[in-house]
């Protein structure tokens, strides 16, 4: 060892095998104890610092509200709104009941009365995560929020919660308990724009705060977990839907009242007893008088873009002094508006037929390769129908969803029957339009190998077409024309309703709103909104390029611009461009000759039909090059407590309600006002693509046979178009292949018995007797689209 000497440090010998020993240094207690103390001290000496410099804000100041002013695309003003138009009423604690002050204590905060006003664990823990930028968490006390609302900011930084620390510790020593408990209930946010309990018992049971019951003031305490989810009338955000925040209300509200038992501020006998009794549901919100007619959904939907997307939280949003620059184009929506109320005035006559009670519309445009938001319909007036009928609904959409079924086969194709389930890219056969498929009613469903299709019951699945009809073999591109069902179920099988799903998403629409994977999905389960389809269909408008839909390209403040999409603008490529061009070939088909020839616009469009079964609503999504819109009809009673879709069977004086019908009628009168002026665009030309594939029993025979002849296509508008095309719609190419015998397309000599109505032969001439029961023309001369006697060819 070796001897410590006066002001040497100790070392020690630790020996060694076969060496002589080393030396390693170990401090003192007296080095540790000093050097802690110093730190300590260091400690001690930031934190009176930081409570030094940090000063109690004015909270006159921090509470001042402004207006947001909104702005249509072309810079005029739309409306004044927000902050001043808040309700913020300020009570004294002697005007909030217990019962309020209880709940809310119990589920914030129980140790209320009790504590320091400060969690700093908690907010150790908030900043850790902040810095390696995950989730924030709040970790606060009652003191802390009331801090947090009243003298700073919603931002979560790192910055703030120090503020937020040492601010408390402030207010937690020069205010009373009770005088913190009274500023944080009169500023939480309880949603609907409502500060402060007094604000929130108005807007939620039209009440002064003082009169809640107990189970009422549990509901109001479940706001402040966040009301954009917890509010039963939904919030923004697919997440956010009536039925759901409904239910996380009634689990909170449950939670808060046996909570309040819990920690012994309710006995457990009442706790119970409100328990058992009814959920206490809120009355529907009332919308500012400035925000009548589409105002309202159009600011509410712009509302809900900025919480969603940028830094500013929906709190913060409230609180005004934005200038907020939409996308919304004033005369899209006037037109928009007018188109629907046309239909409605000529058709829906509540008064007149009870089954005209309850029907809605809903509609939305947007702009193919920006994803801009042109136009909406959210209903009737935003001051009568709260729920904008544009955005998120849960209408599941039929038919319309099909294009996305044949995307996804031209994309990744059909499996080899004899591979694995999982097969590559190498194993796959890419599908043409031209494959033939049985059209036939209740066709037995077969998985991808051929096997019968057995569902959970171990059932098999027979597929119905519309009105149950038989259409033999069939191309895709005629079971498209004239919506039928068994072909796009089973291509789905074949080429994987992953796959399926894969393309749907890709096209624009958000997984939060499509269906749960069975062999129907391919048929239009899901229920996506009108903006999310018309973006969709915007995609292959674009030739593939995808954009999500946006409603806000700018918000300033008084310190300048604080968001613009410029910076967040994203198209990407969703399809390879023949295939999205195959797609809009397929579907101007369907305009021209099929279930859509009521949306004929005198200019090149596609689009798609859907109807849902119960014929529980009705759809027509289509697109010209510069314009993709969505129109959507149904029934529910918006103000009934349990919310089913009605059948609209009998609607409008119809037998029944199809895409066709009113949906496609709204959308061409629309169209050619929201078109006028603007010069008619082809659509690119399409190319060959795929291979012509044989579904299960739809294998060629020897000897072709012509497929039977459809007379009325199965989506059967209501009427003829009641504006005929000015002119042959340009951009299609023309056809110069030979006459596929299995296409119903297939003419010979104008239709030899399909003309007198809009489906004789392309350059046709005279048909055979008519069939179509809107005309008494006894033949007619091919159809608009017919012309003097031609050789046998392909339209």
């Amino acid at each position: 060892m070796y001897k410590r000497q006066p002001g040497k440090k100790r070392f020690i010998d630790y020996p060694r095998a076969g060496k002589s020993g080393g030396r390693r240094w170990v401090p003192s207690w007296k080095l540790v104890t000093g050097t802690f103390l110093f730190f300590f001290a260091v400690l001690l000496g930031a934190v009176g610092i930081g409570l030094w410099l940090v000063q109690v804000p004015s909270a006159q100041a921090a509470s001042q509200t402004q207006k947001n002013v909104y702005y249509w695309a072309d810079g005029k003003q739309m409306v004044v709104s927000g902050g001043g138009d808040l309700n913020r009423q300020i009570v004294p604690l002697s005007k909030i009941p217990k019962s309020m002050q209880n709940a809310v204590i119990s589920a914030e905060n129980a140790s209320f009365y009790d504590d320091s006003g400060v969690d700093p664990m908690g907010i150790a823990r908030a900043v850790v995560n902040m810095a390696k930028g995950g989730a924030t968490q709040s970790g606060s006390t009652i003191t802390q929020q009331y801090v947090k609302n009243t003298y700073l900011d919603q931002s979560q930084t790192v910055t703030r919660k120090v503020k937020e620390l040492f601010i408390s510790v402030k207010v937690g020593l020069d205010m009373d308990k009770d005088e913190i408990l009274a500023g944080y209930l009169n500023t939480a946010y309880y949603g609907r724009g409502a500060y402060g309990c007094q604000a929130a018992a108005r807007a939620y049971y039209d009440r002064d705060c003082e009169d809640l019951t107990p189970s009422q003031s549990a509901f109001l305490a479940s706001t402040l977990n966040g009301p954009n989810l917890y509010d039963p009338n939904g919030g923004y955000g697919a997440a956010a839907t009536k039925e759901a925040n409904t239910q996380r209300a009634k689990d909170r509200w449950e939670w808060i009242l046996r909570r309040e038992a819990a920690v012994s501020r309710m006995s457990k006998a009442e706790s119970q007893q409100w328990i058992t009794k009814q959920f206490p549901m809120p009355r529907d919100p009332k919308v500012a008088t400035n925000k009548q007619g589409q105002i309202g959904y159009l600011t509410d939907l712009a509302d809900n873009y900025i919480v969603a997307n940028t830094g500013i939280s929906k709190s913060k949003l409230d609180k005004g002094g934005y200038q907020i620059h939409t996308t919304f184009d004033r005369s899209k929506v006037d037109e928009l508006t007018k188109s629907v109320g046309k239909v409605y005035k000529a058709n829906i006559k509540p008064k007149e037929r009870e089954v005209d009670k309850h029907v809605q519309f809903g509609g939305a445009s947007v702009e193919p390769k920006t994803g801009k938001i042109l136009a909406i319909y959210g209903g009737k007036d935003a001051l009568e129908h709260y729920r904008n009928n544009a955005d998120y609904t849960g209408v599941q959409v039929g038919s319309t969803f099909k294009p996305f079924v044949l995307a996804a086969a031209m994309t990744d194709g059909v499996r080899d029957p004899k591979g694995p389930r999982e097969q590559p890219d190498s194993e796959r056969t890419l599908v043409s339009p031209k494959s033939v498929y049985n059209g036939d009613n209740k066709v037995t469903l077969r998985d991808y190998d051929g096997t019968v299709w057995h569902d959970k019951d171990g059932k098999e699945w027979h597929q119905s077409n519309d009105g149950d009809e038989d259409k033999g073999k069939i191309s895709l591109r005629t079971a498209m024309q004239f919506s039928v069902n068994t072909p796009f179920i089973q291509l789905g099988m074949d080429v994987g309703t992953d796959k399926v799903r894969g393309a749907a998403l890709a096209a624009g629409l958000s997984k939060e709103q499509l269906a749960s994977i069975t062999p129907t999905f391919s048929l239009g389960t899901s229920a996506p909104s009108a903006i999310r389809l018309a973006g969709a269909y915007a995609t292959f408008a674009a030739s593939g390029q995808q954009a999500d839909p946006y409603s806000v390209e700018r918000v300033e403040d008084k310190a300048g611009t604080v968001y613009d999409h410029k910076e967040e603008a994203k198209v990407k490529r969703a399809f390879d461009s023949n295939v999205a061009n195959n797609v809009t070939d397929v579907l101007e088909n369907v305009v021209q000759r099929g279930t859509g020839t009521s949306a004929q616009i005198g200019r090149p469009a596609a689009g798609k039909t859907g109807t849902t079964d119960e014929n529980k609503s009705a759809w027509f999504s289509g697109y010209t090059p510069q314009l993709s819109t969505a129109i959507g009809m149904w029934r529910v009673n918006d103000q009934a407590k349990s919310q089913k879709f009605l059948s609209m069977r009998g609607v409008g004086g119809q037998e029944s309600i199809h895409g066709a019908s009113f949906p496609a009628q709204i959308w061409a009168d629309y169209m050619r006002g929201a078109l006028r002026g603007k010069p008619a665009k082809a659509f690119p030309v399409a190319t060959p693509i795929g291979q012509k594939i044989f579904g299960e029993d739809a294998s060629p025979s020897p000897t072709p046979t012509t497929e039977k002849p459809t007379e009325t296509p199965s989506e059967s508008p209501s009427e003829s178009p009641s504006e005929s095309p000015s002119e042959s719609p340009s951009g299609s190419p023309t056809p110069t292949d030979t006459c596929d015998p299995l296409d119903l397309n297939c003419k010979d000599n104008g239709g030899n018995g399909n003309g007198g109505n809009q489906n004789g032969g392309a350059n046709g001439g005279p048909g055979g007797p008519s069939t179509s029961p809107t005309t008494d023309d006894p033949g007619g001369t091919g159809g608009i689209f017919g012309g003097p006697s031609g050789t046998r060819r392909k339209e």
